[in-house]
């Protein structure tokens, strides 16, 4: 067994550093949206993906016209 784990120790320090990185990403954008601080700024005049028109989802959006999907 110890021999395993020092042959591996570097596989299992970079895994959970990445684990921990992970979780505290997660952890920041919880505690964000229970926040409500959203990711896209809540600008969606702004946004490349909706083109202004969210739906009404959104309180500063410029147009209140729901989205059209492009084809």
């Amino acid at each position: 067994m110890l021999t395993w784990l020092a042959a591996n120790l570097s596989t299992i320090l970079i895994g959970g550093g990445l684990l921990a990185i992970v979780a505290a990403i997660v952890r920041l954008l919880r505690s964000d949206r229970k926040k409500g601080i959203l990711s896209c700024g809540g600008n969606c005049g702004a946004c490349g993906a909706c083109g202004g028109g969210c739906g009404g989802g959104c309180s500063s959006c410029s147009s209140g016209a729901p989205a059209q999907k492009k084809s």
